[in-house]
């Protein structure tokens, strides 16, 4: 590890960790450190909640091997769940804004995923990233002629296209569009995700120092992605993953190795159960 000076790290109390581009490798995988590092967090009774745009029930393989006994953030916040997947809060989108969003997303020609609480849904088994999303999650979509009367329990819309510029552009066109009714962001570069406002990273910091009892300043934070640049602005430390773009590394505390090198349990190891951490404020591990 790489330092400067030292200074102390604040008693972190609770860890809220991205699971895609952090928590897993790119195949989608825990590697043994990681799981290891979960389990000194136990050790050190600190909590360890995990938050991510995928549905609660896509985290099911996480949850069974981690042992996760903490509420899990699906959706980015938009449905809140026990570990063992009942509902414990829901954040719809308004139906007008959602069958907004979703004829913006057609007229430029992105594909289209619409969840509610519970089951997700496409026009075309065929379109991008459905394969790989139905390995991610672990279940299948339903197939649908139209959308329809879904859109008043939508939950998540997800415009879909392989060109990532496009995403880009339509991510700040979506929120300005709007008006603020929704929050629009980057899970993936593919991917880009629209939830009710509260639905997204930085709210889910906020429901847990509410629901622990807990000052922001002992919440740490890890992601990839510029959705969780909103949670690294309300918690105490922040830590970016080494495959994140220069964007997100700039919004964080700290700096450490990338998805596939270890660096969530690296990042565990030396910001969150160490005593003492690097001053630099992009440091690597």
């Amino acid at each position: 590890m790489v330092s400067q000076s030292e200074r102390s790290v604040p008693q972190i109390k609770l860890v809220i960790a991205d699971v895609d581009g952090t928590l897993v490798t790119r195949d989608k995988a825990l590697t043994p450190h990681a799981i290891d590092a979960v389990r000194k967090l136990h050790e050190a009774e600190i909590r360890f909640v995990i938050t991510s745009g995928r549905p609660p029930k896509g985290v099911k393989m996480i949850v069974d091997a981690l042992q996760l006994s903490e509420p899990i953030a699906g959706f980015n916040g938009g449905v809140l769940t026990t570990p063992d997947f009942k509902t414990i809060a829901v954040r719809l989108i308004p139906p007008d804004v959602a069958r907004l969003a979703l004829e913006f997303l057609i007229k430029r020609e992105l594909a289209v995923f619409l969840y509610t609480d519970t089951e997700w849904f496409v026009q075309d088994e065929n379109a991008p990233h459905v394969t790989n999303e139905q390995k991610t999650v672990q279940f299948a979509p339903c197939v649908v002629k139209e959308f329809g009367s879904l859109l008043e329990r939508a939950v998540k819309i997800v415009g879909v296209s392989d060109d990532v510029d496009a995403v880009a552009r339509c991510a700040k066109a979506v929120q300005e569009l709007s008006a603020g009714q929704v929050s629009a962001a980057l899970s993936q570069p593919y991917y880009l995700d629209i939830t009710h406002p509260d639905a997204n990273k930085g709210h889910v910091v906020q429901l847990c120092c509410k629901h622990y009892n807990l000052r922001p300043e002992s919440i740490a934070t890890i992601g990839d992605m510029p959705n969780d640049i909103l949670m690294f602005e309300k918690s105490g430390i922040s830590i970016a993953m080494g495959n994140a773009s220069p964007e997100v590394q700039r919004a964080a505390t700290f700096v450490t190795a990338s998805n596939e090198e270890d660096g969530f349990a690296k990042a565990m190891e030396g910001f969150v159960l160490g005593t003492r951490a690097v001053a630099a404020t992009r440091a690597r591990v």
